[in-house]
């Protein structure tokens, strides 16, 4: 009697499987990545050329007439040096259900918050995958329980978030990063419950007018590591992650006025028994159908502030970032970002290139390029990748 029926729950299942597979959609692509760096490393044990290759996949079902969603996100990366940047990872494995007026999602997923072009002060949730890019744009999956609430006077976001993802970092033959590697095996928590602690937040967003606007709360194990020197399994003398408790509110503000977007990103956020202020606010300028063509030319330009000056962990305390952004509007879907941050106290900057277009059906080129330049400062965050000029191009096949 069991053995029917379990069988019988099986086959029903596998059926049910197949339906849903039937009735649901799947995307993705597969990208090859090659990285020249322009100088020598550091280490001998770091090379000038990489490559790697990637694939990221989506599928997606809805049912119960668009009022349940699932969906399923899963990345992999190989690259031909860097152990530590061949990873797995599910970006997102959710269950999303619609109410009246509210929703509620529970599973792994992707949040972001922020404004702003240069940095993301108040984007909390997600741990960044650092080995996949520099900028912080490329983040982990993070498992959470997320309840919204949608009334007229604004949206307010509950979230539960049960387990801490650790940062990934470039290994001892990888680039970019710091001087000595980050050993990742042995990271020290300021919670006793380590990865298991149950971390909190909260965000109130709303649009009135011009205006969009976004506050904030997070209450938990911070997603920006300090560091700890230590000694590896080996006895080689390597940065131990330190992950402490902290506490931040944010805001985010954005106006858009007729061709001008302005942008302001602040927090107060308190951890290992300080308190400091951070703020990034600038504005977009978009000067549409320049030349008498389709073309549009973006100005950006933002103000990088931390109240820490040169104790901050963050090189960015007292920069300003300028920047210009065309998009050809074309059926390639071609743009180009290029942009440079400056420190007003020394010589340093952070030129970067980022650009994309269309090849073919299905086929998509992206460049990328980074230049640390002047950057003598030893007690920089940069100080490690001065060497570390680099052009990176990306070709995907999308499916």
């Amino acid at each position: 009697m069991r053995k029917g029926f379990l069988s019988l729950f099986v086959v029903s299942l596998t059926t049910l499987w197949i339906n849903m597979l039937s009735a649901s959609e799947w995307s993705g692509d597969v990208s090859f990545q090659a990285r020249h760096f322009s100088q020598d490393a550091l280490s001998s044990s770091q090379f000038n050329q990489y490559g790697s290759v990637a694939i990221k996949a989506q599928w997606y079902h809805e049912w119960d007439d668009g009022k349940q969603l699932m969906t399923f996100s899963p990345f992999t990366r190989w690259d031909h040096h860097d152990k530590e940047r061949t990873h797995s990872d599910i970006r997102e494995l959710s269950w999303l259900k619609v109410f009246n007026a509210s929703e509620l999602r529970v599973g792994v997923r992707k949040v972001f918050w922020g404004v702003s072009e240069s940095q993301h002060l108040v984007d909390v949730i997600n741990q960044t995958d650092l080995v996949e890019s520099m900028d912080g744009e490329q983040k982990l999956g993070q498992p959470m329980i997320n309840y919204a609430m949608i009334q007229d006077w604004g949206t307010v976001d509950l979230f539960i978030l049960p387990y801490f993802r650790e940062r990934t970092f470039a290994g001892v033959n990888g680039r970019l990063r710091t001087a000595l590697y980050v050993d990742t095996t042995s990271p020290i928590y300021e919670s006793g419950d380590k990865q298991n602690h149950i971390d909190y937040a909260v965000r109130w967003i709303h649009s009135i007018g011009d205006w969009d606007i976004g506050l904030s709360h997070f209450d938990g194990t911070s997603r920006d590591p300090l560091f700890e020197a230590g000694l590896d399994a080996s006895g080689n003398p390597v940065l131990r992650p330190v992950y402490n408790l902290m506490q931040q509110t944010g805001l985010d503000l954005q106006a858009t006025k007729g061709a001008w977007l302005w942008k302001v990103e602040a927090i107060n956020r308190h951890i290992n028994n300080e308190s400091y202020y951070a703020a990034t606010a600038g504005f977009e300028y978009t000067f549409n159908g320049v030349f008498e063509s389709a073309s549009d030319i973006g100005l950006v330009v933002e103000y990088l502030y931390d109240d820490r000056n040169s104790t901050a962990t963050t090189p960015f305390e007292d920069d300003y970032m300028l920047g210009l952004r065309w998009t050809k509007n074309d059926a390639k879907d071609t743009t180009v970002l290029v942009g440079v941050i400056a420190d007003r106290d020394d010589s340093s900057r952070l030129y970067s290139i980022e650009a994309s277009r269309r090849l073919a059906e299905g086929w998509k080129l992206n460049i990328e390029a980074r230049v640390f330049n002047g950057i003598t400062d030893s007690n920089s965050p940069l100080y490690s990748l001065r060497q570390d000029d680099f052009v990176q191009v990306e070709v995907g096949y999308y499916f």
